[in-house]
């Protein structure tokens, strides 16, 4: 059975608060890593699957929206990972493992896109995969 629209839209805009978790994991967001995420999003999570909002837009830009917002609103959120796990509990059927896969890709070019991981990136990227069991 196929999750509904409200379903998908909802696992996008906890992705967008993932990968914004991991552009902010050292307490600053970059262009780079904003850059990135836009990137990524065209080149690999639109084209994963048909769902659209309401407004005829394609579901995957959530992911954009929530990091957007969250960066303009210079948001802090210290239980990104917490609500994440959560989130997958909840939605098992979600994350298969072509998503859980590229979930942690996402993040992980993000966290590249400027100058290399640090430690707090790393220590990230180590808690998403514990999450994802990657």
């Amino acid at each position: 059975m196929k999750p509904s629209n409200e379903t998908m839209l909802s696992f996008y805009q906890q992705l967008g608060r993932v990968f914004y978790g991991i552009a902010d994991a050292d307490g600053t967001v970059r262009l780079n890593e904003v850059n990135k995420l836009y990137i990524v999003v065209k080149e690999y999570w639109l084209p994963l699957e048909a769902t659209f909002d309401q407004f005829d837009t394609d579901a995957a830009y959530q992911i954009e929206i929530v990091f957007s917002w969250l960066y303009e609103n210079d948001w802090h959120e210290g239980d990104t990972l917490k609500k994440f796990g959560e989130y997958l509990k909840e939605h098992p059927r979600l994350f298969t493992e072509k998503n859980r896969q590229l979930i942690y890709d996402t993040a992980e070019k993000i966290a590249e896109s400027f100058h290399g991981f640090n430690k707090k990136e790393t220590t990230f990227l180590h808690e998403l995969s514990s999450l994802l069991k990657y």
